[in-house]
This record gives structure tokens, sequence and C-alpha cells, in this order.
């Protein structure tokens, strides 16, 4: 099957079946490109301060001299970055990969014990840090390898009222607590000592690692992919090949409330978008609604990237629907299943259909995208992507036929080198010839479009019959009475397992049996929630992913008496 390639007939007017990754040499050099070509345009936006391309060239180059010049870290050596998306964050990033550093994304809302795994994993040399995180560094930077600490409060790049904002966020909101880092140096600092050396002259190729992408968490220890310079300016050039046909170069604005230490964020926005001299929106916590709609309004905004939960959170805000979509042309999703019901609404209120893309950190992410001019959802995750083959393999490694079901296979430049200092773990993912084992359970149609049937370890058993928990999430998401939902399975003697459903009420009065009759009519007998339990709110990963492994796990979640 992976021969015949069904896909590429169905491919958008001017997409290429294959990019050319020898392009470039580096993401480094994709990056300097940019800054040459769109010297005086805007590149990141952030609490209403804007830097051109020229002022992160020139900033991203300081720290690149601090780093290599002062604190004599060497091409190899591991950087951390812990912050949310503020402007430091791009300006570490370049600074770190132009120095021919390998950039370790952290994720700032770990916990002392995760963010000790990670450092000491990745045997991070340095890290740049965000004030209100410094805390949980402290109490176990002593237990890493790391030496050097650059520590920046949220106002620091924003001239004035920079200032007051950090004493407002220390003071009065009390978001920073208290912390002791003694030889940690200032953002600003560095960015000052790091003006006196040159930028170190580093050779980079596709086989060095640009970035140790941290994933597998829900599934026990997180994993370093080891993301190369090879496979992120593969993904950039295959992903701009599908976006840059419906873009125009030097116009676009894209709204960045996904966090740049996310992979889909980081390529997508961070260099797909900036390749193409657009303007990156930073959203710094998109989980405060009402002021992510007022940050919409003053954005003039022309892309957005996101998962369901934010579309979902967007369309329940008040005051989004007024926004002026007028120049909205992209809207694409993905990190977790769209739900049908979410794209229908988004498409009746911004009048963009809300396209599907599908990735996983171990491909840099992007593997398969919808077509940019979908009339409509169409409840598939699109079609393999230009230099990528996708196939669907049995439990025996057999490639099936189109329209069975099976693994999701995927190969191409874009798939990682393998999980850092892990040869075990990449072997269980990763074959000789290249095909990534994604582990999730899928179908091909005869036009190429794959659709994502489940995760396979989400997949719930019911007297033998495979249900999708997508499947019924989906379904109980068209009842109007309901927010969020969460299908997982548990134990039960007579069927093995059960449904069942954790509910975010929309509606205060909806009841159990009022959703039981919607989903007797809606759903086959052994696809029904047997079990109904309605929630605040449900555990989400720092993306707004739904965390159905917590939900599983948790004691309350045992069968009926």
């Amino acid at each position: 099957m992976s021969n015949e390639r069904p896909w590429l007939a169905h491919y958008p007017q001017g997409v290429p079946a294959q990019i050319d990754v020898n392009q470039y040499a580096s993401v480094a050099a994709v990056v300097e490109e940019a800054f040459e070509r769109f010297r005086q345009r805007p590149a990141f936006a952030s609490f209403g301060k804007q830097l051109t391309y020229g002022q992160v060239d020139e900033l991203s180059r300081r720290f690149a001299g601090y780093l290599t010049g002062v604190l004599k870290l060497g091409k190899g050596d591991r950087v951390a970055i812990m912050m949310p998306n503020v402007l430091q964050y791009p300006i570490a990033l370049f600074g770190a990969l132009r120095a021919g550093l390998v950039v370790v994304n952290t994720n700032p809302m770990y916990t002392a014990r995760e963010l000790k795994h990670q450092l000491e994993d990745a045997g991070a040399k340095a890290i740049v840090v965000l004030d209100n995180f410094a805390s949980t560094l402290q109490q176990v930077v002593a237990e890493t390898e790391v030496k050097h600490i650059v520590t920046t409060g949220v106002g620091d790049l924003l001239g004035a009222k920079g200032a007051v904002m950090n004493l407002v966020i220390k003071h009065v909101k009390k978001m920073v607590p208290p912390y002791r880092l003694p030889h940690a140096v200032r953002f600003r600092d560095a960015l000052a000592q790091g003006a006196a050396h040159p930028l170190p002259k580093v050779s980079l190729g596709h086989d060095d690692i640009a970035f140790l992408q941290y994933t597998g968490g829900t599934t026990g220890v997180a994993k370093g992919a080891m993301l190369t310079h090879g496979n992120m300016v593969a993904n950039m050039l295959q992903a701009g090949a599908w976006i840059g046909a419906n873009a125009k170069p030097g116009e676009e604005v894209i709204i960045t409330a996904l966090p740049l230490y996310h992979i889909f964020s980081l390529t997508a926005n961070g260099l797909v978008f900036m390749r193409l001299g657009g303007l990156n929106w930073l959203i710094t916590n998109p989980r405060d609604m009402p002021g992510f709609v007022k940050e919409l309004r003053r954005s003039k905004f022309t892309a957005l990237t996101g998962v369901n939960t934010l579309f979902n959170g967007l369309l329940n805000t008040p005051g989004f629907a007024e926004i002026d979509f007028s120049r909205l042309h992209l809207t694409l999703g993905g990190g977790m299943a769209v739900q049908r019901a979410v794209a229908e609404r988004w498409k009746k209120v911004t009048g963009c259909t809300l396209v599907e893309a599908y990735g996983l950190t171990e491909t840099s992410p992007a593997a398969c995208i919808n077509p940019l001019d979908l009339p409509a959802y169409n409840g598939s995750i699109g079609l393999p992507i230009p230099s990528t083959d996708v196939a669907i393999w049995s439990e025996d490694s057999q490639p099936l036929p189109l329209g069975e079901v099976g693994e999701l296979m995927v190969r191409g430049p874009q798939v990682m080198k393998g999980y850092w200092q892990r040869p075990d773990e990449t072997a269980k993912v990763l074959g000789p010839d290249g095909w990534l084992h994604t582990g999730d359970v899928a179908r091909m149609d005869e036009n190429g479009y794959v659709y994502i049937v489940d995760r396979k370890k989400d997949m719930i058993l019911v007297s033998g019959f495979n249900v999708y928990p997508n499947e019924v999430e989906d379904v109980v998401m068209q009842h109007p009475g309901v927010a969020e939902v969460a299908a997982v399975g548990v134990s039960d003697e007579h069927s093995g397992e059960v449904v069942k459903l954790f509910v975010v009420r929309k509606d205060p009065s909806l009841t159990v049996e009022e959703l039981k009759k919607f989903c007797h009519d809606n759903l086959t007998g052994y696809k029904r929630p047997r079990i109904i339990e309605f929630r605040d709110a449900l555990p989400k990963s720092n993306v707004g992913k739904i965390l159905r492994r917590e939900l599983r796990d948790e004691k309350k979640a045992a069968a009926p008496g």
C-alpha cells in the first residue's frame, strides 16, 4: 500500500509530492534567512509590545554570545527553557540554536519531581526560567548538572510598563512564590554581557540534534525525542508547502496560544510562520479566556492553531462571537481529536473551517493535514504530507488493505532519530526500515484520507467488542447541555469493561437519565455508557488535552455494585 500513495491524487493545487530537505542545513539557517528577508516586519507581539525580525536577530545574537562567550557552552550542550509564551522565549530559543546548543523545552507547570527527571535525563547545563516557576527549580537544581541559571520576569522586555507589570504579578497577584537562586543571572544582564561577544561560528548539519522534546509522560517516565535539525527543517518545509499556498508572506498574523514548548506550536507557529514573515501574537495565559478574547479583538489575526478544548473554550466565552473574523483564513486543530460538534460550531461562528491535522512529538510533529480549502469538517486527520509515507498495519506488522482498521505507521524525514539514551524504547517504536509505530488505531480510505479510530491504549473492550472513546465523546458532545466529556472503560464482572462518562455540564439542569436516553438513541448497545458522573472540571494536560488516564486511574471509577 505504501507504494501506491493514493493521497497524491488528492493533494491541494501547488503542493509538491516531495520536499527538498537539503534546502537548509539547519533550523538556524531558516531563522537567519527570515531575519534578513523580513528585517523591518514585526515578528513577535506580547502584551502590546512588538519585536521586529531585526530586533529578534540582534537579541538572539546577544543571547548566543552569552551562552558561548560568557558561559563557555559548546556545540551539543543542552540548555533548558522553562517559560510560557513571553518575548524572552524566541530570543532564548533562537540564541541557543544559533549557538549550536540543544534546546530542552520544559513545561513550566512541572512538579519538582518531573523537572528533576527531565533536567537529569537531558544532562542540561543551563536553564532559562520565568520567576513564577523558579521556586520549583530551587527545590531540585542541586541534584542536577545545571550550572547556569538565567531568571526573568514576564515584563522584562516590555519597556516601562513591564516593570509595573512585574511588581503587580509579584506583590499584588502573588504569582511568584519566593525563591533563592543566589548565582542566577537576570535575562537582561545576560543579553548585555552577550553583546560583547560575537555570534559563534558553528557548523550544523541535518544529523545534529536541535531539540530534546520530552514525551510519553502519560505512559510512565517521560522520554526525550531527539529531533534533529534535519527533522525540523523537513517538517517546516512539509507543513510550509501545505500552508504556504494559502498564506501571504509578510502579512500573516498567527495567534500563538498553545505554548511554544509544545512541538505543535513550536514548529507550526514559531517556525513555519516565521519562514513566511508572519507575526506571532503570543498569548501568555490562554486559560484566562476573557483576557484571551480581548487579545483576539486587538490582533487582526489571520491564522490560529489550537487543540479541541481551546476552540471549545473560546466558543463558550462571552464576546467571542462578536469578534471580526474577516481576515481569518486558517484554523488548524491538532494535539487531540477535534470533535465534530466543536468544528461545526466553529465554522458557524467564524466562517472558517476548523481543519484537523495529525502529528506526534516523534514526527516533529506533522504527519497528516487536511486540505486547507476544505468546505467543512470531514472527521479525517487529512492526507499524508509531502515526502511522508503512511500505512495501516495489522498486529503482526503486515500492511492492511485500504479501509481496514489497524495501527497507523509513519515514515519520512521528519521522524525522530530516536529517544535520548533509550535504545530499548527506541527499538519498540522505530523499525530499521524507518517505520514509526504511532500507537494510534486508524484506517485509510481509497482517496488516502486517514481516520483515527482511537489510541490503542484508550480502547475499551466491552464483551469482546472494541469501543473507541473518541466516537462516544463525539456523540455526547452533540447534546446541547454538554460542555466537555471524557469516556473511559471501567472493569465489570459481566462484560469485562463498561463505558463510563465524565461530563461537565453546559446546562446545569441536565440529568443522568436525559443523557442516557440521548446515548440510547445515538449509540449501539455495547457503546452506551453504563455510568455517568458529572464534574465541575476534567483533568487536562498543559495544552488542554483531556487526560482520560487520570480518570481511569481514579478509585472512584470503580464499577457499579
